[in-house]
């Protein structure tokens, strides 16, 4: 079956989407509990420069509304593949962070013709032994309105361990506090999802370019669970970010910055899109 006859039909686009800059266009894919600004903040306006970025988000993130069911992989796939065809960009490479690498790698494979390239960031194909607590933890806490409990367990997952000795406890509160305001509704969908994905059998598939970056220092998704996405990925390049967190810090997201030019900056100019990928939008598919 070749790439044409393997797309998938497109449901009609709900989420919340930030669209921003000119150029050819990256489709981003956020983490669970995060979002365009909290994944992508630093180096959106760069990234605009010379881009087309396409974000949207997650359903009960941004402005998207709250699921009303599990979040399913494929139609979240689908939806954002959907919302970059609505902002009028039919190709894309795919910028996937942590759950968005499961995300970016579903979006490969269901949508092969429009994909040029994918960066997989603190990504897994299924959830590794210390994400899986994570998320089991995420769920049990918040069931039990625990979610203070929940941002503590953010902050000292994500964060650095530089960047967690540096903080007085005043200023710990204040990242506890902070957090707790940040987190969007559908958190707890989110983690549900990253307890349910499993890419393992699409790796093997996919045919875009792919880079892999690897934080050395991550404590929610271990760097081996991006050891094993770059093995299975035929030709993926990996990078490894010494000390980085789950959360890249601007040093680190800087020198993520550079290898992701350098990347994308060596891709071949893309092909343009067959006019069969331009059908009308399949009937919506509820969330």
């Amino acid at each position: 079956m070749n790439a044409e006859h393997s797309e998938h039909a497109l449901p009609t686009p709900h989420l919340d989407v930030v669209v921003q800059g000119s150029g050819p266009a990256l489709l981003l894919a956020h983490g669970a509990g995060g979002g365009i600004a909290g994944n992508f903040g630093l180096v959106l306006d760069d990234l605009a420069r010379d881009h087309t970025l396409i974000g949207p988000h997650y359903p009960g993130s941004g402005g998207s509304p709250a699921a009303t069911e599990p979040l399913d992989l494929d139609v979240l796939a689908d939806q954002l593949v959907a919302a970059a065809v609505a902002a009028g960009q039919e190709s894309f490479a795919v910028l996937g962070e942590s759950l968005g690498s499961a995300v970016a790698v579903r979006i490969a494979t269901r949508h092969p013709a429009r994909v040029g390239a994918l960066v997989l960031t603190a990504g897994f194909p299924v959830a590794d032994p210390v994400l899986a607590l994570a998320a089991r933890l995420v769920k049990s806490l918040a069931a039990a309105g625990r979610w203070e409990d929940v941002a503590r367990l953010a902050c000292v997952s994500c964060l650095s361990r530089t960047d967690l000795a540096d903080l007085a406890p005043s200023d710990l509160d204040a990242l506890v506090a902070e957090t707790l305001a940040g987190m969007p509704p559908g958190m707890v969908d989110h983690f549900d999802l990253v307890s349910r994905a499993d890419v393992r059998a699409d790796l093997a598939k996919v045919s875009a370019p792919t880079l892999v970056v690897a934080p050395m220092g991550d404590r929610l998704v271990l760097p081996d669970s991006s050891y094993r996405l770059a093995a299975g990925i035929a030709g993926a390049e990996l990078i490894e970010l010494p000390g980085a967190a789950h959360i890249l810090n601007e040093v680190d997201r800087m020198t993520w910055l550079r290898h992701v030019r350098a990347f994308l900056g060596a891709l071949p100019l893309p092909a343009p899109v067959n006019s069969a990928l331009r059908s009308a939008p399949a009937p919506p598919t509820p969330l």
